[in-house]
């Protein structure tokens, strides 16, 4: 465990290091590469906040206007039927637009029913095991521009499905 700890201090560092070495090795203009990637890189982060905003303000709406807990209600039985309870369900539904705030959310469940719970052992197996799919395909597909996003959709909320199933079924064992 103490040298996982020791490694943590040095490799960012070390890496940092090692990317000048390397470009100055291939005799290149390190500083100006840096500077004209941030310069791409802020660029990109200007064309895609008006989804940022527009997403973080949709999740807020959500949150504050009781929908969670409406669809929680009405979708409870079916869901407690598939081994989700309906506590974890708007978890899942925000995790799919935004980690920040399926966070705190997760951090209501822990208050009410403790982190060592199965819900919050759920909880927590859940957030780790999806991803924000409509966050990341907006910011990555609009960064490069693809129109036509074919699968991905279908995919990713098939590998969140079967993230949550994971996180139940795990939960459960532990």
């Amino acid at each position: 465990m103490k040298v996982i700890l020791y490694l943590s201090d040095y490799i960012i560092p070390f890496v940092i290091f090692y990317i000048v070495a390397f470009g100055m090795l291939m005799r290149r203009p390190v500083y100006d590469d840096f500077a004209e990637g941030a310069k791409e890189g802020a660029k990109t982060v200007f064309g895609i906040l008006p989804t940022l905003i527009g997403l973080m303000t949709g999740v807020g709406v959500l949150r504050t206007s009781g929908l969670l807990d409406a669809v929680s209600g009405a979708l409870g039985r079916w869901t407690q039927a598939a081994g989700l309870a309906p506590q974890l369900l708007p978890v899942a539904i925000v995790k799919l637009f935004s980690s920040g705030a399926a966070t705190g959310l997760a951090l209501d469940i822990f208050k009410n029913y403790g982190p060592d719970s199965p819900l919050g052992l759920a909880v927590s197996l859940m957030l780790s095991s999806t991803e924000t799919v409509f966050y990341t395909m907006s910011i990555y597909y609009l960064s490069v521009n693809v129109k036509k996003t074919r699968y991905t959709l279908p995919g990713a909320l098939l590998a969140t499905a079967a993230g949550i199933a994971a996180s139940i079924f795990l939960a459960g064992r532990m």
